[in-house]
């Protein structure tokens, strides 16, 4: 069966934005002074400056859609927001679910990385500091990704899913500090998958006092990624460790995150185990880091499984 024929749509909210991308050649720890942090006055000047089109709901629905699937973003942007529209309908992302607010300027991320892939960002929400407040059609949707964005999205479309009886995971990210306990515990109670780096996962459990036992007492799985690493993946029957794809050569690591999240879920819609499923994740995130910026890379599904069967010694159903 062709891969258009079997799409889904996908529920991504999360952010939409413009990422200014600087890099640094050096490191950013060689500049601190130890008995003057509390009063830090540093500037860098950077080697490489680029705009590039981004945000978590952006970059997931970017790489869900070369994964052949079908995203739709619950998302807000500003007036500037066409260069933007362009770049989605040229990717193959529909980017009618997207709510425009007049007057405001899109979301922006400013990301400054160095030589060890250290970053230092600054975010300004812009139009996404208004919530979607629309109705989401949950009808014939496969399932849904929650990822950081508008606050007063990531803390209501929780329950609204799990009212809906929609399948989702949920993925705090830069947000759990911006979240009380209370909203972060609720937002994590019923999901499908809960996805979190190593640091991000340290803010979890500081945060809510929950650590890997109690939260797959309330998500069915716990991923937590490790960068060059790899990933792990938590159930209730246990752990599997996953191995981190070869890259080529590490350009720039920021939306590698977003990128393994767009993976794994296309294993989970292909039904893979658990473990393949990080393995796909693994191997589209090589992809984004193998290129300036988050949405500028390019793959064949053809290609997606012939690199996964070089990585891991496997072959790969994903569709033509």
């Amino acid at each position: 069966m062709a891969e258009e024929i079997l799409k889904r749509k996908i529920i991504v909210s999360g952010s939409v934005a413009f990422d200014r991308i600087m890099d640094y050649n050096g490191l950013f720890a060689e500049h601190f002074v130890a008995d003057k942090i509390h009063s830090i006055n540093l500037s860098f000047t950077v080697d490489k400056l680029s705009v590039e089109f981004g945000g978590t709901a952006g970059n997931i629905a970017y790489n869900l859609a070369l994964l052949g699937e079908s995203p739709e973003i619950i998302a807000t942007a500003g007036a500037d927001f066409g260069p933007y529209r362009s770049h989605f309908l040229l990717s193959g992302v529909d980017p009618t679910s997207i709510k425009i607010i007049e007057g405001e300027l899109t979301a922006s991320a400013v990301v400054l990385t160095d030589t060890a892939d250290n970053q230092i960002s600054a975010f300004h929400p812009g139009a996404g500091k208004y919530a979607y407040d629309t109705p989401v059609d949950t009808e014939g949707r496969a399932l849904a990704i929650i990822a950081p964005g508008n606050t007063e999205d990531t803390t209501t479309l929780p329950a609204y899913y799990r009212r809906k009886g929609l399948r989702y995971c949920y993925d705090p990210g830069q947000q759990i500090l911006a979240l009380t306990p209370d909203q972060l515990k609720d937002g994590i109670s019923g999901a499908h998958t809960l996805f979190a780096s190593d640091y991000e996962f340290g803010l979890i459990a500081q945060k809510t006092g929950w650590a890997a036992g109690p939260i797959l007492e309330r998500v069915t799985n716990l991923v937590v990624t490790y960068g060059a690493e790899g990933s792990r993946v938590f159930t209730k029957d246990g752990e599997g460790k996953v191995k981190a794809v070869l890259v080529k050569d590490a350009v720039d690591p920021t939306g590698a995150g977003d990128a393994y999240r767009a993976g794994f879920i296309k294993g989970m819609l292909l039904a893979l185990p658990l473990e393949s499923c990080a393995k796909l994740g693994s191997v589209v995130a090589a992809y984004a880091v193998e290129t300036h910026g988050t949405q500028t890379h390019r793959f064949t599904i053809s290609e997606v499984a012939e690199r996964y069967k070089k990585s891991y010694g496997e072959k790969l159903e994903i569709g033509k």
